[in-house]
This record gives C-alpha cells, sequence and structure tokens, in this order.
C-alpha cells in the first residue's frame, strides 16, 4: 500500500518530466531548395515569414540549391502547407549530419536574423508594363512598400533596408519612348506626372529631378543601404550621377538643347559600378549609351541565349554565394531595354556573378559603396524573353521554380543574413 501511495505521489513529477523532455521527433524544419522544392519562389516567402515571426533560421549555401534551415514550429508548418512549399522534418542527429557535409564541402551556413524592411522606387500611377520585383515580392508573398521621387528626397529611405529601382529612366527621358509612343495616353501622362513633380521640387528640368535622386539614393547606399536594381534602372542610375551638371537631354524631353560636349564631360568619379561609356545623344535612338549588350543578345536568339552564374567560395566568399544560390548553374537569358553590361566597362572592384560565356557580356553583378552595397541584374522579366509594353504580366504560378526569379529573390533575403568578413 506505501509502494502504490508513493508511486501515487511520483505520478504528478512523472507526467511534468515527460511533458518537458525533448521529443525525438523533428528539431527543425528544412526547406530545400534543390529539385525536389515544390514552390522555389514562395519557399523564400515562407522564410521571409519565419523571420518577421521571429522565428530565425539559417541558409545553407551550396547545400541542396541554398536550402534553408527553419525552427520546427507548428504555425510555420501550417503556412508551409497553405503556401504549396515543401519541407522536411529533420531532428537533431540529421541536423548534426548536414553540418558535417556543410563543414567538409565547399559550403557554409549563414544564420538568418532580422527581417528586411522592403522599398520599391516606383511612379504612383502604373506604367504599361510590368515590374519582375513586384511580381516577383506578391508572389512569394513578401510585404513592400511604393514609394518615389517625394519619398526619396524627403528623406523616407532611411526607414527601408533594402530599395529596388523599377524600370525607371533616371536620365529624365521617359525611357527613351518618344519616337514609339509620344501620342499614347499613358506616355503624355507619365510626361505631365514627372514634370509636376519637379515643379514641385523646385527644379525647372524632370532631368534634374532625377540626378538629385539618384544622388540621395547613392548617399543611402553609402549609409547601409541595399540596392537592387533590373533593367534600364541600372545604367540610367549611373548616367545620371556621370552626367552631374551636364545637359544630355534633347528638347523632345526637356524642351532645350543638349550639351554637344556632353561625352567629355561625363565624370565616370561619380558612377558606382561603370566607366568609359559614350551617351547615344541621338533623341529618338531607343538605347542609352554603350554600355548596354542588347545588341549582341539579339544576334544569339532565345533558343541561344543563357548566362552562367559563377561558383563561388561559400566560406571565403560568403556573400556573392548568397546571391547565386540557384538549383541550376546556366539560366535562360532575357532581354530588356538593357539587357546586360560591357565587361570593359565595369569599375575595378566590381564582382561579377553571372555572364554570357564567349561574348563578355555581364548580366548580373555586385558592389559595394560605403557601408552599402548595390546589385545590378540586366533584363526586364526572367520568364519573358523579349517583354513589349502593353504585354499582360507574368503569371509566376506557371513559373514557380524560375532560377532567373530565384536571383531577384537572394536579393531580398540578403540584408536579413549575418554578414560574415571575407576569410584570407
Amino acid at each position: 500500500m506505501r509502494r502504490l501511495l508513493a508511486l501515487a505521489a511520483l505520478a504528478p513529477l512523472l507526467l511534468l518530466a515527460l511533458v518537458l523532455a525533448p521529443t525525438p521527433a523533428s528539431a527543425r524544419m528544412l526547406v530545400p531548395m534543390d529539385q525536389t522544392q515544390t514552390d522555389h519562389l514562395r519557399a523564400y516567402g515562407l522564410t521571409y515569414w519565419a523571420l518577421s515571426h521571429g522565428l530565425h533560421g539559417e541558409w545553407l549555401l551550396n547545400y541542396r540549391g541554398g536550402s534553408f534551415l527553419l525552427p520546427d514550429n507548428t504555425q510555420l508548418q501550417g503556412e508551409a502547407v497553405v503556401r504549396g512549399v515543401s519541407v522536411e522534418n529533420v531532428d537533431e542527429a540529421a541536423v548534426a549530419r548536414i553540418m558535417a557535409e556543410i563543414a567538409d564541402n565547399n559550403m557554409e551556413s549563414i544564420k538568418l536574423e532580422t527581417t528586411p524592411r522592403v522599398a520599391v522606387y516606383v511612379p504612383p500611377s502604373a506604367p504599361p508594363w510590368d515590374d519582375a520585383v513586384q511580381l516577383a515580392l506578391d508572389y512569394a508573398q513578401i510585404p513592400y512598400t511604393k514609394l518615389w521621387d517625394a519619398e526619396v528626397l524627403d528623406g523616407k529611405l532611411a526607414e527601408y533596408d533594402w530599395l529596388h529601382l523599377h524600370h525607371e529612366d533616371f536620365t529624365g527621358q521617359y525611357g527613351k519612348f518618344f519616337a514609339a509612343f509620344a501620342a499614347t495616353d499613358w506616355y503624355r501622362r507619365q510626361v505631365a506626372e514627372n514634370e509636376a513633380m519637379a515643379k514641385s521640387h523646385g527644379f525647372s528640368k524632370v532631368s534634374e529631378l532625377k540626378k538629385a535622386v539618384a544622388r540621395t539614393i547613392k548617399v543611402y547606399v553609402a549609409n547601409g543601404g541595399f540596392l537592387f536594381a533590373m533593367c534600364s534602372a541600372t545604367d540610367t542610375f549611373d548616367i545620371a550621377l556621370a552626367a552631374e551638371g551636364v545637359d544630355i537631354v534633347g528638347p523632345e524631353y526637356d524642351h532645350d538643347g543638349a550639351d554637344p560636349s556632353s561625352n567629355a564631360k561625363l565624370d565616370f568619379s561619380r558612377t558606382l559600378a561603370f566607366q568609359g561609356f559614350e551617351l547615344e545623344m541621338n533623341p529618338l535612338v531607343y538605347e542609352f549609351s554603350s554600355l548596354d549588350t542588347t545588341a549582341k543578345a539579339s544576334t544569339r536568339g532565345q533558343r541561344n541565349d543563357y548566362f552562367t552564374l559563377f561558383d563561388f567560395s561559400a566560406k571565403q566568399d560568403p556573400v556573392p554565394s548568397m546571391l547565386v544560390q540557384d538549383h541550376v548553374a546556366n539560366v535562360p537569358g532575357f532581354m530588356g531595354q538593357t539587357t546586360g553590361f560591357e565587361k570593359s566597362m565595369l569599375k575595378s572592384g566590381i564582382t561579377i556573378l553571372a555572364e554570357t560565356q564567349g561574348a563578355d557580356d555581364v548580366k548580373y553583378l555586385h558592389g559595394h559603396y560605403g557601408k552599402g552595397t548595390f546589385t545590378f541584374y540586366g533584363g526586364h522579366d526572367p520568364e519573358d524573353y523579349q517583354h513589349a509594353v502593353g504585354d499582360p504580366p507574368t503569371d509566376l504560378a506557371l513559373h514557380k521554380h524560375s532560377p532567373g526569379y530565384r536571383l531577384i529573390l537572394n536579393n531580398v533575403l540578403f540584408p536579413a543574413a549575418e554578414k560574415k568578413e571575407k576569410k584570407t
């Protein structure tokens, strides 16, 4: 009887011990990013969701396509199901094996600790073309804020960790669409919108407004911001910086003539990524400068157009390694107003992330300026080879494994990662 009473007295303690004891079941949740993943793009959104709810994780560079290791959490498991993202439950023994494999190979584990505050620079009236970054963010269900010239000049950039430049023309030439679209309603609306913005901020010309915006964004990078740009926002940004104090815009765009000596007056010490380019001064030619490689790409044709991601040492160069994580090494090419960049016109210190082999066409690059970084990606839409004005937006539900769109989303998560210094 005494033994039974003693056992009865111990029962609550035994029950408590059982409840508190760690279970041998899953201790972590692996989000594979190799060919087994059911939705590569929404996997980034799932990881972002985890970070936004205080669940820290790890980015396993070069392990199964750049997989994510997250805490095992019931709510997170539910989110994975809703989003259609495949996950694998792994116990601590399996995690130890993964880490051992990472230690012995060209792989690295990077902590994901913060939730990036994301902004997209885009005009308030929708232009007649879509933006690949907004499509990616919307599909991945990653929240972001839209801002434009007023917010930039009013100092709002400091509220965000990551800024994407929509397909903007920072030269103030409205994409050089005058010859083809000057008579359309959307073009006239764009001109009126920009001229009103310039006037409201004390600028006599849109081109001078855009130069001021570019300089402000450059300061944002210097202060630690992460800048991402695609298509014409890449080269026109540097053109605007180089052309400070120089009128490079013809009367079709700003009502007076351009300086005929513009090319001789460009100051490349002001640019972030490029140097030595020459401007296309004809206002009716749909091209900004000699930097762009669209003409080369058009001769290759879609069937032969691929660019190759560089293979970096994950331990020695974790930053570029993060930006090229993918489940393929060769990515289908795609065109844009600015399709790629002439390799010979890159500044020293720029890291080439991807190029078209044998053509000296750089597709994807990364650089540092001050305390921040910038990444430029040529082309308009990774799943629409030659997107035209007025074409419908790409449905990413049909391209959930897009390697080209994955590169965009690598950049979105980049500010969340613990930055390790390059090992020597």
